[in-house]
């Protein structure tokens, strides 16, 4: 009997779920593919071998294959959380390193987390996210200040400045706190400066 042998690559699934597709300009459906090299009798897969080509993710509408570097982007899903969360995390920092107890200032910020997607964000919220501990609020800055443009980072931190000249000019304290959430969003301090510099220049003029 004539026995037919060969070497054959075979792929299987090792993961799944939701990733941004380029491709799709959305979030779709992937899978996580490793390749395998197989000895076959018959066509039939027999004894695996080494593996082959690495890992790839197929997106399961276009069927376009990436490498696995892409699940690093940011969901729609991802971003359209991390913003009101990191909004709120900067907003009870600035008002930590101010007065907290502030009328104008924690209204600002209960108005600017709203408008950021927090609906119904309201005084017990706040307070509660004061109450977080530092670390925990620096990791949220830092989670939105990965999926924002240039542009979107000085918005978001002149946004948290005027929650800090709410009830008055910036203080020390509340200039440390602007610089501390410039950086978690990734710029440098030469740009906290020039946002911060703008935002009250902005301030007096209106």
């Amino acid at each position: 009997m004539l026995i037919i042998w060969g070497l054959r690559v075979f792929f299987r699934t090792i993961g799944q779920g939701m990733f941004h597709c380029p491709k799709c300009g959305g979030d779709r459906q992937y899978r996580l593919r490793e390749g395998r090299r197989w000895f076959t009798i018959f066509f039939i897969p027999v004894i695996p071998l080494n593996k082959v080509g690495g890992q790839h993710v197929q997106c399961l509408t276009c069927k376009t294959r990436y490498q696995p570097q892409v699940l690093q982007l940011p969901t729609a899903a991802q971003m359209q959380a991390a913003i009101p969360a990191g909004l709120r995390a900067a907003a009870a920092t600035m008002l930590r390193a101010g007065d907290e107890a502030s009328a104008a200032a924690r209204q600002r910020a209960i108005q600017v987390i709203v408008a950021g997607g927090a609906q119904g964000y309201d005084e017990a919220a706040l307070d509660a996210e004061i109450a977080l501990a530092p670390e925990i609020r620096a990791a949220r800055v830092a989670e939105v200040g990965g999926q924002l443009t240039a542009d979107a980072k000085e918005w978001f931190l002149a946004e948290i400045i005027r929650i800090g000249m709410a009830d008055g000019p910036l203080n020390e304290g509340e200039r440390d706190a602007a610089l501390a959430v410039g950086q978690g969003l990734g710029m440098t301090q030469a740009q906290v400066i020039g946002v911060v510099a703008l935002t009250e220049q902005a301030s007096t003029s209106e």
